[in-house]
């Protein structure tokens, strides 16, 4: 059963290959544009208290590396691919809805 969806924005207002960060209550959400396909993990490092949002998308892995000390974590499921994470991080569904990007919560 899906839970509570958040509007994010017009598709258009993002541009592939950014990111943009969403807070829903306790959720910070890191929400990624590659293309026409939206990605939405969580936007803290597992290894630091850090935001991933800030740091680059590697749009060819469909990867978010975190700033600080360079960890990918996968847009498909919020796994590590670099050190020093070794966590991974939540994933939630993304989608778009009459041109406009949603997450839906657990």
């Amino acid at each position: 059963m899906s839970g509570e969806v958040v509007r994010v924005c017009a598709l258009e207002e993002l541009g592939s290959c950014e990111v943009r960060q969403v807070v829903a209550g306790p959720h910070r959400i890191a929400v990624v544009r590659i293309d026409d396909d939206v990605y939405a993990i969580g936007d803290t490092c597992s290894h630091q208290n850090v935001s991933l949002s800030e740091g680059e998308v590697l749009c060819e892995d469909k990867m978010l590396e975190c700033w600080k000390h360079g960890s990918a974590f996968s847009l498909l499921d919020g796994t590590p691919h670099a050190l020093p994470a070794t966590k991974p991080v939540p994933v939630y569904e993304a989608r778009v809805v009459d041109g406009q990007i949603e997450v839906v919560l657990p």
